[in-house]
């Protein structure tokens, strides 16, 4: 077991912090860069049309190389001294309240730093051909919308760096609050669309409840330990009670939940896929889902206290990840389907950081290969779609592997490392962490790893599903129109947007052999995360593992062979269909929950407290100013202007001044 420190704080977890220095003095640019290209995108108007879409995509080049350079000269020091931080200016100072505009350059931080910017910057070039003036013909296509979306694209990134960046739990909460902005703005993108709109608003006001629990877990720090820098509150937080520790926690998860999608705030990440296919692909792979992993990552020091709190973490990522494979079976929506992908791998991810020492370099590790197959495959769904007239419907697809050979090859090798393929990407990450949970003691390593195993089973039917009905089998658009009315005509996807395809197809296919290879990753993340724990012992032993998952990954392709490779595709819905496939085509009545649960109690007690504020305090209010002005009206009478009037008051009053003398007198 790792020392503890005297305060209860795990040692590993506790790294000498020195002054950023040489390269990293620069790292204020990782974000300066791409929040001024928005800047001047939002700024220049129209005058920036011809070339805005370029320069978004050259301010986050440049971001990766300077997060490039900076990870190469932290790699160059001693494992004890690569967690530095860099001070720019002092932020916020209010009462005993100090916060500094500071960033924190680790092994951790450092690693996203790479995932966003260097994924994110794939992204931004394909999206130069996906949203080229030619596509589709909507407002996606227009020259000026194109450079709006590059501005809020930047945006995304710039809030995206913040939260990894940052040194303190504003900082964090600043980008926090800026990516839940910049994925409203690019959700509802098409704003002419009511769905996207629709889309936009959920994914808003489910990530506020996300953020509210945030914010108190935030408050809470402050209140018991008077900072929110991450060194100050890493080294005492055991002095805090363990029930203070366990209400953190639980907190911070809240947040989680909702910037990553976990059960019970997962509704909003499918509905997301009404943005452009672009948005999805960043949200979905790089950035937004990966932030609330990020945090309960970062925080490790406060969830190695408490075995309560790391085991709510992992019941929350299995459910998830089963609820996320059951859904994704159930959909002919290429792009839902992937979505709910993501759903269940973010699942994964978190069960594995919910393990604690023994999980949190492998849901890292699965995030980074998921960086790369799942982007990868959500540009193809893109160049699939662009290829289609934007039809989404994968009942109207088939056969398309002739058509779009890159496309058709670049996705197969995301199909294969998602699904856990030997020796693909997917194999290396999420074997171990399923390994990890079934060495587990008790109960949760069957229960932990038997629903990871079962959601990897689900993972291959629906995925190999989702390519037999594209790439194989009948090309069922021969006989179709476009919504638009237009015939199909599938083609290969321009250069712009299958290169940045081919690259991402190279780091599924061979990025988590390179990052296990010699323990790479879990040697790099050990200054933040501490020594990774072997499983001992436990339900399963780990060698039978990977037997077990590939059988129950083969099972699943057999499975979507035998029902739907073997079978023709039907264009309509067959009805009506059993009970499970109509609840999981209802994601499980996850909105219906939400609806009964939230919302309309929610809209009553918002009903009610009109009703309260309308009869009650403005009906004391308008009462009090009724009865003074009736009041007066009726005292205004008496001033008739007549003398014999006024003479008659002085003599009722006079009598009435004798008569009290006279009670007093002979009482």
């Amino acid at each position: 077991m790792t020392p503890l420190t005297t305060n209860g704080v795990l040692a590993a977890e506790l790294p000498h912090v020195a002054a950023a220095t040489g390269t990293a003095s620069l790292a204020w640019l990782l974000f300066v860069l791409p929040a001024a290209g928005a800047l001047v995108l939002f700024v220049a108007g129209r005058r920036a049309d011809a070339w805005g879409h370029w320069l978004g995509v050259l301010t986050v080049a440049a971001s990766f190389v300077i997060g490039l350079l900076i990870f190469l000269e932290t790699a160059g020091l001693a494992p004890a001294d690569r967690t530095r931080e860099l001070s720019l200016f002092h932020w916020i100072a209010v009462g005993d309240l100090s916060v500094d505009f500071g960033l924190r350059l680790d092994p951790l931080s450092l690693t996203f730093v790479l995932l966003i910017t260097g994924v994110g910057g794939l992204i931004h070039l394909y999206a130069v051909g996906y949203m080229a003036p030619h596509h589709g013909g909507d407002e996606g296509s227009d020259r000026a919308a194109r450079r709006r979306f590059f501005a809020q694209f930047n945006l995304f990134i710039t809030a995206m760096l913040l939260l990894v960046l940052g040194n303190n739990f504003v900082m964090l909460y600043l980008g926090w609050e800026g990516v839940g902005l910049a994925s409203y703005l690019l959700i509802g993108f098409y704003q002419d669309r009511p769905s996207a709109a629709t889309a936009a608003k959920k994914a808003f006001l489910m990530n506020r409840v996300g953020d509210v629990g945030l914010a108190i877990a935030i408050f809470i720090i402050w209140t018991n330990l008077g900072t929110l820098q991450y060194t100050e509150v890493f080294e005492r937080i055991g002095e805090l009670s363990a029930g203070t520790i366990v209400a953190i926690t639980v907190l911070l998860l809240l947040g989680a939940c909702g910037k990553s999608g976990q059960f019970p705030l997962q509704a909003w990440l499918p509905d997301a896929m009404e943005g452009p296919t672009p948005v999805s692909a960043l949200i979905h792979a790089a950035t937004m889902v990966t932030a609330g992993v990020y945090l309960i990552a970062r925080t490790n020091p406060i969830y190695n206290l408490t075995e309560t709190g790391r085991l709510v973490v992992a019941l929350v990522g299995v459910i998830t990840l089963l609820i996320g494979a059951i859904i994704g079976c159930a959909y002919d929506d290429i792009k839902k389907v992937l979505a709910y992908s993501t759903v269940s791998q973010i699942g994964y991810m978190v069960l594995a950081v919910g393990l604690g020492p023994a999980g949190y370099a492998l849901g890292i590790f699965h995030l980074l290969t998921h960086g790369f197959f799942k982007a990868g495959l959500f540009l193809g769904a893109g160049s699939v779609m662009h290829a289609m007239h934007d039809d989404v419907d994968m009942r109207r697809y088939g056969g398309l592997a002739r058509y779009m050979p890159i496309t058709f090859v670049t996705f197969g090798l995301g199909y294969l490392a998602l699904i856990g393929f030997p020796f693909l990407s997917g194999y290396f990450s999420k074997d171990e962490i399923i390994g990890a949970a079934f060495g587990q003691p008790g109960w949760q390593g069957w229960v932990f790893g038997g629903a990871a195993t079962l959601a990897a089973g689900l993972t291959a039917f629906y995925m190999t599903r989702l390519m037999f009905m594209t790439f194989f089998g009948e090309k069922r658009w021969e006989k179709l129109k476009s919504d638009d009315g237009h015939d199909y005509h599938p083609h290969e996807s321009p250069a712009v947007m299958t290169i940045p395809m081919i690259v991402l197809a190279f780091g599924s296919l061979g990025a988590g052999f390179v990052l296990s290879n010699g323990n790479l990753l879990v040697n790099w993340l050990t200054p933040t995360l501490g020594e990774l724990e072997e499983p001992h012992g436990g339900a399963l032993g780990h060698e039978y593992v990977p037997w077990l998952v590939v059988g129950f990954a083969a099972l699943g392709v057999l499975i979507a062979w035998l029902t739907v490779g073997r079978r023709p595709t039907p264009v309509e819905r067959p009805e009506p269909v059993s009970l499970p496939v109509r609840a999981a085509r209802r994601d499980l009545y996850a909105n219906a929950i939400n609806e009964a649960l939230i919302a309309r109690p929610g809209t009553w007690l918002a009903r009610a407290l009109v009703y309260l504020d309308n009869r009650g305090v403005d009906g004391v209010v308008n009462g009090t100013a009724a009865l003074l002005g009736g009041s007066s009206g009726r005292l205004r009478r008496l001033q008739t202007g007549f003398v014999r009037s006024y003479a008659l008051s002085m003599l009722g009053g006079g009598v009435l001044v004798v008569a009290a003398l006279l009670a007093v007198r002979f009482a």
